[in-house]
């Protein structure tokens, strides 16, 4: 990622806020539409309130990067947590092993112009999820 990385360190709900600020401010200033800003923002929060909700405590990334030869704003979400056995069905709606409503991760993909999960059960798990900068900015 570009010197423009913002990193926070997610243990607590306020942590999530300051995450989600962070994205907000960084879609802002790439020009994305006050529409694109507040869904990058939601995000951001499904992926911050599972780390708090499952694996305790991480870290969201927020920074310009390229992915497939585009320049996008990318939100990497890592924890040391438990991991997640079964990807696919926890990109599913309604699928949660928690108490959530399971909405977290698919929300997060609807939301993004792509996510990626990469997870082993026991070691943690890296959500990566992206929305390509507007042409205009």
């Amino acid at each position: 990622m570009t010197p423009r990385e913002t990193v926070v360190a997610v243990k607590n709900s306020d942590d999530i806020v300051a995450a989600r600020q962070a994205g907000h401010q960084l879609a802002r200033d790439l020009g994305f539409s006050l529409t694109d800003v507040t869904m990058i923002a939601t995000a951001i929060s499904e992926v911050a309130r599972n780390i708090t909700s499952y694996a305790g405590s991480g870290a969201i990334r927020v920074g310009v990067a390229d992915r497939d030869g585009r320049k996008a704003l990318v939100v990497r979400a890592e924890d040391e947590g438990p991991g997640i056995v079964d990807i696919e069905r926890a990109l599913e709606d309604g699928f949660s092993t928690g108490r959530g409503l399971g909405l977290g991760l698919p929300g997060a993909r609807r939301l993004m112009d792509r996510l990626t999960v990469e997870s082993t059960p026991g070691h943690g798990t890296v959500v990566e999820m992206w929305k390509w900068i507007p042409p205009r900015a």
